[in-house]
């Protein structure tokens, strides 16, 4: 994984030093809230409904076991005791006073991590899929490339600020597990007719108030231009992205009204400007950020699951091997995932004490590597499968090892109106309902694969619009109410949903829920066919009429 250099170190330890006289500037009275303001979003720190929040940047949701250590001491020493991961592979702590944020950022850089490019009108840390390097569908390793991006956008005096802020997410699999069709620009590794590896790249998607699926701007772009092509990509938005409208100044609502093909012209005419130029990334220097990402030292070995036999044996852990791990590209190893989604708690939080013991776990089974996934899940890329039995023990002792990877309780949820001050509902109550509702294992097995994506207000940092079913909050006359989506889809095939019907009060949405799977489970024609491929075949007509009944 990536290891600061000689710029990054002065970079931060500049920008630490920077801010620590910024806020105590604040807190002398020499800043106003408004004159601060972009100084601490510069530096992930935000004003929330109850308390200043700080967001720490794990670029491409890569970590180490000493970064998640600092981390769990940081919510131990700074915090209430935990933190939140979130959908951009990030973690938030809630509760952080804000003189010591200074001191927390200066921890921070002891261990190679910070919280720049978190906030505020700038690239922000590019995500990744959370199987990256060791995926068995991988056709690269997206990470060298995301790492670049990183640099590139770091400090780039073009785009310090931009109309809005701006995400890029990058995957190096034909199965498209980082939402990349939803994002500003979205890349997805291609083999041309020679087998060379390239990027098919995508614009204008996003969620929020105005959801857009990505459109494709170019077929293929070859590795040494594909800088050169984003930079391309953002002169055009930053020209004439809009500045008048917050609401309107992100690239899909550029690429919406002037259209893609006027878009690809104004960005093939740049791209010819700057392609074979300083932005060209000559292969010595791929090479050595390909040298941070080298494979781990793997034992080989014909280790492999006998999932019959583990189901006769214990069927707990059967469960945790059929959904938690995931096909790795070397024979005897497997990825597995750790759910941070218990039954009846908050989704995508963890305690200090967890994350320690992750931090264990990955130094002991997993080359000292760890994940950070946008489901807001913590995965171990790569454990060879003769361990994977003690992980699991250890995971049970602490309350992490929730065999419901992809499963209805497996919901991506905001912080909402517990945290949020621009959220209209909360989301976390909402959650903690439905997986009481669903959480049996023999109720989430027998409804199978199904997304529950949860927004406290239209900003969407829930991913409601992807949910195959979404669950946004709105206010009305002072009442908290939800309005359900159906049909959503953050993957290759990328659909956002559509809306059933008004909003319903929050007692009343596990019951809205349980007639759309009842539906649902009425429907399918086998029971390999999963809610969202039952949905795409029938149509909503019968879900709508069910989620209308009384």
């Amino acid at each position: 994984m990536y290891r600061y250099d000689e710029f990054d170190l002065g970079f931060v330890s500049g920008r630490v030093d920077q801010f620590r006289d910024q806020v105590r500037r604040r807190i002398a009275g020499e800043l106003t809230e408004e004159q601060f303001r972009p100084l601490r979003l510069m530096n992930g720190l935000y004003l929330q409904l109850h308390a200043y929040m700080l967001r720490v940047c794990v670029p491409y949701g890569t970590m180490n076991a000493p970064q998640l250590r600092k981390l769990a001491h940081i919510a131990r020493k700074y915090d209430r005791g935990y933190g939140h991961f979130t959908t951009r592979q990030n973690i938030q702590f809630n509760w952080p006073r804000l003189q010591d944020v200074p001191d927390i950022l200066e921890e921070l850089s002891e261990v190679e991590m910070h919280a720049i490019q978190t906030s505020g009108n700038c690239i922000r840390n590019v995500t990744t899929d959370q199987f990256a390097g060791a995926a068995a569908d991988e056709i690269i390793d997206p990470r060298p490339v995301a790492e670049i991006i990183r640099q590139w956008s770091s400090l780039h005096p073009e785009f310090t600020f931009l109309p809005r802020k701006f995400k890029i997410a990058i995957t190096g699999a034909p199965e498209d597990r980082a939402a990349v069709r939803f994002h500003d620009i979205g890349l997805m590794a291609q083999e041309d007719e020679a087998g060379e590896v390239g990027w098919s790249v995508y614009v204008g998607g996003g969620m929020g108030r105005t959801p857009m699926i990505g459109q494709r701007i170019r077929n293929f772009v070859p590795h040494e231009d594909l800088l050169a092509y984003l930079e391309s990509v953002l002169r055009v938005y930053n020209r004439y992205g809009r500045r008048d409208n917050k609401y309107k100044a992100r690239i899909k609502i550029l690429v919406h009204e002037e259209g893609l093909a006027t878009i690809r012209e104004q960005v093939d005419s740049e791209f010819e400007k700057v392609r074979g130029g300083i932005l060209t990334l000559p292969e010595e220097e791929l090479s050595r950020i390909r040298a941070y990402f080298a494979p781990p030292q793997f034992v080989l070995s014909d280790d492999r699951f006998n999932l019959a036999d583990l189901k006769r044996n214990d069927a707990g852990f059967a469960r945790f091997v059929e959904y938690n791990s995931h096909p790795h590209r070397q024979a005897g190893y497997t990825s597995l995932t750790i759910s941070l989604k218990p039954i009846g708690g908050v989704p995508g939080d963890a305690t200090a004490e967890q994350m320690e013991v992750v931090a264990d776990l990955a130094e002991r089974f997993s080359f000292n590597e760890l994940r950070v996934s946008h489901e807001q899940n913590l995965v171990l890329p790569h454990v060879a499968i003769r361990d994977v039995r003690a992980v699991y023990d250890v995971l049970k002792e602490y309350a992490l090892a929730e065999a419901n990877v992809g499963l209805i309780t497996d919901m991506i949820t905001c912080p909402g109106l517990d945290y949020c001050a621009l959220a209209n509902a909360r989301s976390i109550p909402i959650a903690q309902d439905l997986a009481r509702r669903f959480g049996t294992p023999e109720r989430q097995a027998e409804i199978g694969p199904l997304k529950i994506n949860i927004s406290g207000c239209i900003n969407a940092c829930g991913h409601h619009h992807v949910g195959h079913i979404g669950v946004l909050g709105v206010e009305k006359k002072g009442t908290e109410l939800y309005q359900l989506t159906l049909g959503g889809d953050a993957s290759e095939s990328a659909a956002i949903g559509d809306i059933l019907g008004p909003g319903i009060v929050a007692e009343a949405v596990p019951d809205a829920v349980e007639r759309l799977v009842q539906t649902y489970l009425g429907l399918r024609e086998t029971k390999d066919e999963t809610f969202i491929a039952a949905v795409k075949r029938v149509g909503a007509v019968p879900f709508r009429e069910a989620y209308l009944a009384t």
